[in-house]
């Protein structure tokens, strides 16, 4: 377990802002498949890499808010075929855009699911809403698990994807989802069988009781965990406990010093902490490098 991150430096900034604008012109492309529990039709955003493949590929999972602008989500209604809706492809939060471009510059198929859309819960939800039962539809450890198994099926019988190399992202409530997927993959009752997550990155979730399936956590795949140590939304200390004491497959925590929650959210608010700017710019520079260790094997 590795507890804290050396400072970020300008040469990994540079790196990234080279990174960022090979990848502008990757457009995501709207899809649609069926979640694992048999009847909720989802919403994807697919951003491509170049070339015919295959590719590895990665399922990236949203948090609270939903995967839209915050600009917009409000006036969110049911997205789902033949609804109009302003949540859509080109409404996008600027997270979730930058690490679509990010993975698909990287030579990544990347599959932003939309978990609360197609429930009419676009619109996402506020800070501080984990007990509002309206959120159990789209519940983390019982809903959202069988649409990220269901985004890694589709992925695995593309053509243009290798099916032994798709990968795991998720933040806060998503990535609470995503230890959730890795846990279930671990103990066999994953929806996606045989297809299987070859690893996963699990940005500040939540992992107290009311957030995963289970306080003796495993996972039988490389699992890596950032947080930062000033969350004011979830406990970095819970997650060192509960996932320190991990069984199975390698799960490795890291704690950023000064980091907040949603560091490596792009607007300025966020980025105004120094914590944060170094965090997201050591995330985006690891990232790649630890999932295609991965896929090269």
């Amino acid at each position: 377990m590795t507890a804290s991150i050396r400072g970020a430096t300008a040469a990994l900034l540079l790196g990234f802002t080279v990174c960022c604008a090979q990848a502008a012109t990757a457009v995501p492309q709207t899809t649609h498949f069926t979640s694992a529990d048999g009847h909720t039709e989802l919403v994807g955003y697919l951003f491509q890499p170049a070339g015919a493949g295959p590719h590895p590929a990665i399922v990236l999972l949203h948090g609270r808010g939903g995967p839209y602008s915050s600009n917009v989500n409000a006036g969110c209604t049911l997205v789902a075929p033949g609804h109009d809706s302003p949540c859509n492809a080109s409404t996008l939060s600027r997270r979730h855009e930058m690490w679509g471009e990010y993975w698909a510059a990287h030579g990544y198929v990347a599959l932003l699911v939309d978990s609360f859309g197609p429930r009419g819960r676009a619109h996402g939800y506020g800070r501080f809403t984990h007990g509002d039962p309206d959120r159990d539809a789209v519940d983390e450890r019982t809903v959202r698990p069988l649409d990220a198994e269901a985004a890694l099926a589709w992925l695995a019988a593309r053509p243009d994807v290798s099916p032994a190399r798709v990968m795991l992202q998720g933040w806060s409530n998503g990535g609470s989802t995503a230890l959730n997927v890795m846990y279930r993959q671990s103990t066999g009752a994953s929806a996606a069988r045989p297809a299987r997550f070859r690893g996963a990155l699990v940005f500040y979730p939540g992992c107290g009781r009311t957030a995963l399936v289970s306080e003796r956590y495993e996972a039988d795949a490389p699992t890596w965990v950032l947080l930062g140590s000033d969350d004011e939304e979830v406990s970095p200390t819970t997650c060192a406990r509960v996932l320190g004491e991990a069984h199975g497959g390698p799960v490795d925590v890291r704690v950023y010093p000064g980091a907040t929650h949603d560091f490596d959210d792009p607007g300025a608010a966020r980025q105004a902490v120094a914590g944060n700017r170094a965090a997201k710019a050591d995330a985006m520079t690891r990232a790649a490098a630890l999932l295609d260790a991965l896929a090269d094997h």
